[in-house]
């Protein structure tokens, strides 16, 4: 086992902030952040509960985290396959296909948190 330093613990956090620094320069993960901070506004202004903060901050967390893992899944398969291969094609829709069915999920969420919200304003 490796020997364990505050400084290799310290290195890998850097080495995470970097990921999600990179994980920003994609457009789809922009506009999952635009997003997000709509929802957070939305969320502040309608006086969510801290149970209903809870749910949306884990949709937000897990939306994200699956951009980032379809952002690192196309990364490795185009260093892997510069050239069309079906294969890496399948496993890059695979991974584009994860980051919707976790938006779905955060959708539902957000219409069961916030709609009676915002009928009960109209």
């Amino acid at each position: 086992m490796e020997n364990f330093t505050l400084r290799k613990r310290l290195l890998s956090f850097k080495f995470a902030f970097n990921g999600i620094r990179l994980l920003f320069t994609q457009p789809n993960a922009c506009i999952h952040a635009c997003v997000a901070a709509i929802v957070i506004l939305c969320g502040w202004w309608l006086g969510l509960e801290p149970w209903e903060w809870v749910a949306v901050a884990i949709c937000i967390g897990a939306v994200l985290m699956a951009e980032a893992f379809n952002s690192a899944i196309e990364a490795i398969a185009d260093k892997v396959s510069p050239d069309y291969d079906p294969l890496i094609g399948n496993a890059k829709d695979l991974a584009a296909g994860a980051v919707l069915l976790m938006v779905f999920g955060a959708v539902a969420a957000g219409l069961v948190i916030f709609l009676p919200k915002f009928v009960a304003l109209f």
